[in-house]
Protein backbone atom coordinates (compact mmCIF):
# COMPACT_ATOMS: atom_id res chain seq x y z
CA UNK A 1 0.00 0.00 0.00
CA UNK A 2 1.23 3.37 -1.19
CA UNK A 3 -0.27 6.73 0.34
CA UNK A 4 1.37 10.15 -0.71
CA UNK A 5 0.51 13.77 -0.16
CA UNK A 6 1.67 16.95 -1.72
CA UNK A 7 -0.28 19.87 -0.25
CA UNK A 8 0.81 22.01 -3.05
CA UNK A 9 -0.03 19.64 -5.76
CA UNK A 10 -3.53 19.36 -3.70
CA UNK A 11 -4.52 23.17 -4.31
CA UNK A 12 -2.57 24.30 -6.95
CA UNK A 13 -5.44 23.00 -9.58
CA UNK A 14 -8.08 24.06 -6.77
CA UNK A 15 -11.01 25.72 -8.02
CA UNK A 16 -12.68 26.96 -5.38
CA UNK A 17 -15.87 28.24 -7.13
CA UNK A 18 -16.77 25.14 -8.45
CA UNK A 19 -15.99 23.46 -4.89
CA UNK A 20 -18.71 25.89 -3.54
CA UNK A 21 -21.52 25.64 -6.12
CA UNK A 22 -21.62 21.73 -6.12
CA UNK A 23 -21.14 21.59 -2.01
CA UNK A 24 -24.49 23.92 -1.97
CA UNK A 25 -26.08 22.25 -4.48
CA UNK A 26 -25.73 18.76 -2.67
CA UNK A 27 -26.55 19.79 0.44
CA UNK A 28 -29.46 21.54 -0.98
CA UNK A 29 -30.73 18.10 -2.67
CA UNK A 30 -30.34 16.14 0.36
CA UNK A 31 -32.20 18.98 2.90
CA UNK A 32 -34.99 19.56 -0.53
CA UNK A 33 -35.65 15.58 -0.29
CA UNK A 34 -35.94 15.20 3.29
CA UNK A 35 -38.82 18.22 2.92
CA UNK A 36 -40.35 16.41 0.35
CA UNK A 37 -40.51 13.41 1.79
CA UNK A 38 -41.54 15.12 5.31
CA UNK A 39 -38.78 13.98 7.26
CA UNK A 40 -38.39 17.46 8.38
CA UNK A 41 -40.66 20.38 8.89
CA UNK A 42 -38.69 23.18 8.39
CA UNK A 43 -39.62 25.80 6.12
CA UNK A 44 -38.45 26.13 2.30
CA UNK A 45 -36.72 29.50 3.40
CA UNK A 46 -34.92 27.61 5.39
CA UNK A 47 -34.95 24.49 3.39
CA UNK A 48 -33.15 26.76 0.57
CA UNK A 49 -30.30 27.97 3.09
CA UNK A 50 -27.41 26.66 0.97
CA UNK A 51 -28.73 28.37 -2.53
CA UNK A 52 -28.82 31.74 0.18
CA UNK A 53 -25.09 30.78 1.45
CA UNK A 54 -23.56 30.29 -2.12
CA UNK A 55 -25.74 34.11 -3.74
CA UNK A 56 -24.43 35.95 -0.79
CA UNK A 57 -20.72 34.45 -1.20
CA UNK A 58 -20.80 35.38 -4.96
CA UNK A 59 -22.61 38.80 -4.33
CA UNK A 60 -19.56 39.69 -1.66
CA UNK A 61 -16.85 37.95 -3.53
CA UNK A 62 -17.83 40.29 -6.53
CA UNK A 63 -17.89 43.72 -4.49
CA UNK A 64 -14.73 42.96 -2.64
CA UNK A 65 -13.24 42.79 -6.25
CA UNK A 66 -14.67 45.79 -7.40
CA UNK A 67 -13.53 47.66 -3.70
CA UNK A 68 -10.21 46.15 -4.98
CA UNK A 69 -10.39 47.14 -8.70
CA UNK A 70 -11.33 50.63 -8.02
CA UNK A 71 -9.31 51.47 -4.69
CA UNK A 72 -5.63 50.54 -6.68
CA UNK A 73 -5.95 51.27 -9.98
CA UNK A 74 -2.46 49.88 -10.55
CA UNK A 75 -4.11 46.37 -10.51
CA UNK A 76 -5.40 46.74 -13.25
CA UNK A 77 -2.49 46.56 -15.20
CA UNK A 78 -1.88 43.06 -14.62
CA UNK A 79 -2.16 40.41 -17.61
CA UNK A 80 -5.80 40.13 -18.50
CA UNK A 81 -7.29 42.08 -15.53
CA UNK A 82 -10.05 44.00 -17.58
CA UNK A 83 -11.48 40.63 -18.97
CA UNK A 84 -11.22 38.74 -15.45
CA UNK A 85 -13.05 41.42 -14.39
CA UNK A 86 -15.27 41.49 -17.05
CA UNK A 87 -16.36 37.95 -16.85
CA UNK A 88 -16.82 38.23 -12.85
CA UNK A 89 -19.85 41.37 -13.25
CA UNK A 90 -20.98 39.21 -16.21
CA UNK A 91 -21.15 36.04 -13.60
CA UNK A 92 -22.57 38.77 -10.92
CA UNK A 93 -25.36 39.90 -12.80
CA UNK A 94 -26.02 35.80 -14.33
CA UNK A 95 -26.35 34.91 -10.36
CA UNK A 96 -28.42 37.77 -9.43
CA UNK A 97 -31.26 37.14 -11.78
CA UNK A 98 -30.98 33.56 -10.61
CA UNK A 99 -31.37 34.90 -7.42
CA UNK A 100 -34.83 36.33 -8.39
CA UNK A 101 -35.52 32.95 -9.74
CA UNK A 102 -34.90 30.97 -6.52
CA UNK A 103 -36.68 33.58 -4.62
CA UNK A 104 -39.94 33.25 -6.35
CA UNK A 105 -39.48 29.33 -6.59
CA UNK A 106 -39.44 29.51 -2.40
CA UNK A 107 -42.29 31.98 -2.47
CA UNK A 108 -44.37 29.91 -4.79
CA UNK A 109 -43.84 26.88 -2.86
CA UNK A 110 -44.50 28.49 0.39
CA UNK A 111 -47.60 30.35 -0.59
CA UNK A 112 -48.65 29.58 -4.15
CA UNK A 113 -50.18 32.90 -4.90
CA UNK A 114 -48.24 33.22 -8.62
CA UNK A 115 -48.46 31.19 -11.75
CA UNK A 116 -45.63 29.34 -12.21
CA UNK A 117 -45.03 31.00 -15.86
CA UNK A 118 -44.18 33.83 -13.97
CA UNK A 119 -41.85 32.32 -11.44
CA UNK A 120 -39.94 30.86 -14.63
CA UNK A 121 -39.50 34.27 -16.26
CA UNK A 122 -36.36 35.32 -14.79
CA UNK A 123 -34.61 31.86 -15.47
CA UNK A 124 -36.09 32.21 -19.07
CA UNK A 125 -34.62 35.18 -19.32
CA UNK A 126 -30.96 34.26 -18.48
CA UNK A 127 -31.26 31.45 -20.71
CA UNK A 128 -31.72 33.48 -23.74
CA UNK A 129 -29.25 35.90 -22.78
CA UNK A 130 -26.81 33.09 -21.99
CA UNK A 131 -25.92 32.53 -25.29
CA UNK A 132 -24.74 35.67 -26.09
CA UNK A 133 -22.55 35.05 -23.03
CA UNK A 134 -21.25 32.21 -23.85
CA UNK A 135 -20.36 33.69 -27.42
CA UNK A 136 -18.14 36.20 -25.51
CA UNK A 137 -16.34 33.23 -23.26
CA UNK A 138 -15.04 31.60 -25.87
CA UNK A 139 -13.91 34.24 -27.85
CA UNK A 140 -11.95 35.50 -24.43
CA UNK A 141 -11.29 32.03 -22.87
CA UNK A 142 -13.41 32.16 -20.42
CA UNK A 143 -15.41 29.12 -18.57
CA UNK A 144 -19.43 29.03 -19.33
CA UNK A 145 -20.79 25.87 -18.04
CA UNK A 146 -23.55 27.52 -15.92
CA UNK A 147 -24.16 30.06 -18.83
CA UNK A 148 -24.29 26.98 -21.27
CA UNK A 149 -26.65 24.69 -19.01
CA UNK A 150 -28.69 27.43 -19.11
CA UNK A 151 -28.94 27.85 -22.88
CA UNK A 152 -28.71 24.80 -23.73
CA UNK A 153 -32.46 24.05 -21.20
CA UNK A 154 -34.38 26.87 -22.20
CA UNK A 155 -36.76 24.62 -23.61
CA UNK A 156 -36.90 22.70 -20.43
CA UNK A 157 -38.00 25.06 -18.39
CA UNK A 158 -40.69 26.30 -20.82
CA UNK A 159 -42.09 23.24 -20.79
CA UNK A 160 -41.65 22.42 -16.80
CA UNK A 161 -43.77 26.24 -16.43
CA UNK A 162 -47.04 24.91 -18.80
CA UNK A 163 -46.78 21.72 -17.14
CA UNK A 164 -46.87 22.97 -13.70
CA UNK A 165 -50.03 25.62 -14.80
CA UNK A 166 -51.59 22.58 -16.14
CA UNK A 167 -51.94 24.76 -19.41
CA UNK A 168 -50.51 20.80 -21.08
CA UNK A 169 -51.01 17.73 -19.98
CA UNK A 170 -48.53 15.48 -21.04
CA UNK A 171 -46.78 13.40 -19.38
CA UNK A 172 -43.82 13.86 -17.38
CA UNK A 173 -41.57 11.46 -19.78
CA UNK A 174 -42.61 13.93 -22.38
CA UNK A 175 -41.91 16.88 -20.30
CA UNK A 176 -38.42 15.82 -19.90
CA UNK A 177 -37.74 15.53 -23.79
CA UNK A 178 -35.21 17.90 -24.18
CA UNK A 179 -33.40 16.22 -20.75
CA UNK A 180 -33.13 13.11 -22.20
CA UNK A 181 -32.05 13.99 -25.55
CA UNK A 182 -28.95 16.15 -24.04
CA UNK A 183 -28.64 13.16 -21.56
CA UNK A 184 -28.15 10.97 -24.91
CA UNK A 185 -25.58 13.54 -26.25
CA UNK A 186 -23.64 13.46 -22.73
CA UNK A 187 -23.90 9.46 -23.23
CA UNK A 188 -22.21 9.82 -26.27
CA UNK A 189 -19.49 11.91 -25.23
CA UNK A 190 -18.75 9.75 -22.12
CA UNK A 191 -18.68 6.29 -24.68
CA UNK A 192 -16.03 8.46 -26.47
CA UNK A 193 -13.68 9.34 -23.58
CA UNK A 194 -13.85 5.50 -22.45
CA UNK A 195 -12.56 4.42 -25.65
CA UNK A 196 -10.12 7.38 -26.18
CA UNK A 197 -8.94 6.63 -22.57
CA UNK A 198 -8.40 2.79 -23.80
CA UNK A 199 -6.59 3.33 -26.37
CA UNK A 200 -4.40 5.78 -25.00
CA UNK A 201 -3.55 3.20 -22.59
CA UNK A 202 -2.90 0.57 -25.70
CA UNK A 203 -0.54 3.18 -26.91
CA UNK A 204 3.27 2.86 -26.31
CA UNK A 205 4.00 6.44 -27.50
CA UNK A 206 1.42 8.19 -24.76
CA UNK A 207 3.32 9.19 -21.36
CA UNK A 208 1.87 8.50 -17.79
CA UNK A 209 0.57 11.80 -17.41
CA UNK A 210 -1.42 11.14 -20.62
CA UNK A 211 -3.28 8.47 -19.88
CA UNK A 212 -3.65 9.03 -16.13
CA UNK A 213 -4.90 12.28 -17.47
CA UNK A 214 -7.48 10.81 -19.80
CA UNK A 215 -8.90 7.62 -17.50
CA UNK A 216 -9.89 9.96 -14.93
CA UNK A 217 -11.87 12.37 -16.92
CA UNK A 218 -13.14 9.69 -18.44
CA UNK A 219 -13.84 8.10 -14.75
CA UNK A 220 -15.13 11.38 -14.19
CA UNK A 221 -17.65 11.54 -16.73
CA UNK A 222 -18.63 8.13 -15.85
CA UNK A 223 -19.82 9.05 -12.74
CA UNK A 224 -21.37 12.71 -13.39
CA UNK A 225 -23.44 11.51 -16.30
CA UNK A 226 -24.84 8.10 -15.47
CA UNK A 227 -25.97 9.16 -12.12
CA UNK A 228 -28.12 11.84 -13.88
CA UNK A 229 -29.31 9.54 -16.14
CA UNK A 230 -30.98 7.58 -13.55
CA UNK A 231 -32.16 10.33 -11.16
CA UNK A 232 -34.10 11.55 -14.27
CA UNK A 233 -35.52 7.68 -14.62
CA UNK A 234 -36.25 7.60 -11.01
CA UNK A 235 -38.13 10.68 -10.88
CA UNK A 236 -40.13 10.27 -14.31
CA UNK A 237 -41.30 7.10 -12.82
CA UNK A 238 -42.18 8.16 -9.25
CA UNK A 239 -44.47 11.30 -10.98
CA UNK A 240 -46.08 9.29 -14.14
CA UNK A 241 -46.65 6.21 -12.54
CA UNK A 242 -46.53 6.69 -8.47
CA UNK A 243 -43.11 4.65 -8.17
CA UNK A 244 -43.27 3.80 -4.17
CA UNK A 245 -40.03 5.33 -3.22
CA UNK A 246 -39.39 8.10 -1.28
CA UNK A 247 -37.36 11.50 -2.59
CA UNK A 248 -34.53 11.12 -0.74
CA UNK A 249 -34.18 7.13 -2.40
CA UNK A 250 -34.82 8.87 -5.84
CA UNK A 251 -32.25 11.55 -5.23
CA UNK A 252 -29.61 9.70 -4.15
CA UNK A 253 -27.56 9.38 -7.49
CA UNK A 254 -27.48 13.04 -8.02
CA UNK A 255 -25.20 12.51 -4.33
CA UNK A 256 -22.98 10.57 -6.63
CA UNK A 257 -22.88 13.31 -9.21
CA UNK A 258 -22.40 15.93 -7.15
CA UNK A 259 -19.28 14.06 -4.88
CA UNK A 260 -17.87 13.35 -8.15
CA UNK A 261 -18.28 16.84 -9.13
CA UNK A 262 -16.82 18.15 -6.10
CA UNK A 263 -13.68 15.95 -6.32
CA UNK A 264 -13.74 17.46 -10.29
CA UNK A 265 -12.94 20.54 -8.24
CA UNK A 266 -9.77 19.90 -6.81
CA UNK A 267 -8.21 19.16 -10.43
CA UNK A 268 -10.15 22.00 -12.53
CA UNK A 269 -8.25 24.39 -12.63
CA UNK A 270 -9.19 27.73 -13.88
CA UNK A 271 -11.48 30.48 -12.34
CA UNK A 272 -11.50 34.32 -11.69
CA UNK A 273 -8.73 35.58 -9.88
CA UNK A 274 -10.85 38.58 -9.09
CA UNK A 275 -13.20 36.76 -6.68
CA UNK A 276 -12.50 38.73 -3.08
CA UNK A 277 -9.99 40.49 -5.00
CA UNK A 278 -7.20 37.88 -4.57
CA UNK A 279 -5.39 38.39 -8.11
CA UNK A 280 -4.14 35.09 -7.75
CA UNK A 281 -4.12 31.13 -7.52
CA UNK A 282 -6.33 29.82 -4.78
CA UNK A 283 -2.88 28.07 -3.97
CA UNK A 284 -0.96 31.11 -3.69
CA UNK A 285 -2.98 32.93 -2.17
CA UNK A 286 -3.60 30.35 0.63
CA UNK A 287 0.27 29.87 1.04
CA UNK A 288 0.81 33.87 1.35
CA UNK A 289 -2.55 34.38 4.38
CA UNK A 290 -1.53 31.27 5.97
CA UNK A 291 2.82 31.28 5.85
CA UNK A 292 2.62 27.92 8.12
CA UNK A 293 1.50 25.66 5.32
CA UNK A 294 4.40 26.80 3.35
CA UNK A 295 6.48 24.28 5.39
CA UNK A 296 3.96 21.50 4.70
CA UNK A 297 2.99 22.57 1.22
CA UNK A 298 6.74 21.67 0.28
CA UNK A 299 6.72 18.12 1.74
CA UNK A 300 5.41 14.80 -0.03
CA UNK A 301 4.44 11.95 2.24
CA UNK A 302 5.29 8.87 1.04
CA UNK A 303 4.26 5.79 3.55
CA UNK A 304 5.12 2.51 1.97
CA UNK A 305 3.53 -0.11 3.48
CA UNK A 306 4.04 -4.27 2.37
CA UNK A 307 2.08 -6.04 4.69
CA UNK A 308 2.73 -10.18 4.88
CA UNK A 309 5.80 -9.84 2.78
CA UNK A 310 9.42 -8.82 2.79
CA UNK A 311 9.97 -5.17 1.93
CA UNK A 312 12.73 -4.99 -0.46
CA UNK A 313 14.82 -1.85 -0.19
CA UNK A 314 15.07 0.57 -2.99
CA UNK A 315 18.59 1.36 -5.02
CA UNK A 316 19.33 4.91 -4.73
CA UNK A 317 18.74 6.58 -7.41
CA UNK A 318 21.97 7.05 -10.09
CA UNK A 319 22.39 11.03 -9.31
CA UNK A 320 22.59 11.23 -5.26
CA UNK A 321 23.79 14.00 -3.68
CA UNK A 322 27.35 13.10 -2.70
CA UNK A 323 28.92 12.15 -5.85
CA UNK A 324 27.82 15.30 -7.68
CA UNK A 325 31.25 17.05 -6.59
CA UNK A 326 32.95 14.13 -7.93
CA UNK A 327 30.70 14.59 -11.21
CA UNK A 328 31.60 18.01 -11.50
CA UNK A 329 35.29 17.64 -10.95
CA UNK A 330 35.49 15.38 -13.96
CA UNK A 331 33.51 17.65 -15.95
CA UNK A 332 35.41 20.37 -15.12
CA UNK A 333 39.01 18.70 -15.63
CA UNK A 334 37.45 17.75 -19.22
CA UNK A 335 36.48 20.88 -20.25
CA UNK A 336 39.97 22.19 -19.14
CA UNK A 337 41.87 19.54 -21.49
CA UNK A 338 39.93 20.49 -24.16
CA UNK A 339 40.46 23.83 -23.63
CA UNK A 340 44.05 23.14 -23.50
CA UNK A 341 43.80 21.37 -26.67
CA UNK A 342 41.60 24.43 -28.40
CA UNK A 343 44.36 26.30 -27.23
CA UNK A 344 47.41 24.65 -28.47
CA UNK A 345 45.48 23.99 -31.95
CA UNK A 346 45.45 27.85 -32.48
CA UNK A 347 49.51 28.32 -31.61
CA UNK A 348 51.17 29.89 -34.66
CA UNK A 349 53.16 27.12 -36.67
CA UNK A 350 57.04 28.81 -36.98
CA UNK A 351 59.38 26.88 -38.64
CA UNK A 352 62.61 25.72 -37.38
CA UNK A 353 65.43 27.32 -37.90
CA UNK A 354 69.11 25.52 -37.33
CA UNK A 355 71.91 28.00 -36.55
CA UNK A 356 75.27 26.53 -37.72
CA UNK A 357 77.74 27.04 -35.36
CA UNK A 358 81.45 28.18 -36.78
CA UNK A 359 84.07 25.61 -36.31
Amino acid sequence: MCTEMNLQTLFQDFNPSKFVVHSCLLVFTALLALKLDGAITWSYWAVFTPIWVWKFLVVLGATVGTYVWWQYPHFRLEGEAYIHYKAMLISLAIHLILLMFELLVCDQLSLKRHVWILVFIPIIFISIVSIAICIWCVRHDRSYELELFCAVNILQFIFLALKLDEFINWSWEVVFVPLWILMCLSLVGVLYSIIFAGMLLRTAEANVQQRRSSFHAALAYTFTVIPILVFLVLLTNKLDDGMQLSYTVVASPLFVGFATLIVMSFSSKGGNKWWFGIRKDFCQFLLSVFPLLQEYANIAYNNNINRGSNVVPTEPPVTQEPYRDEDTKKVKESKNHKNQKKNEAMKPVVPVTSIDMPD
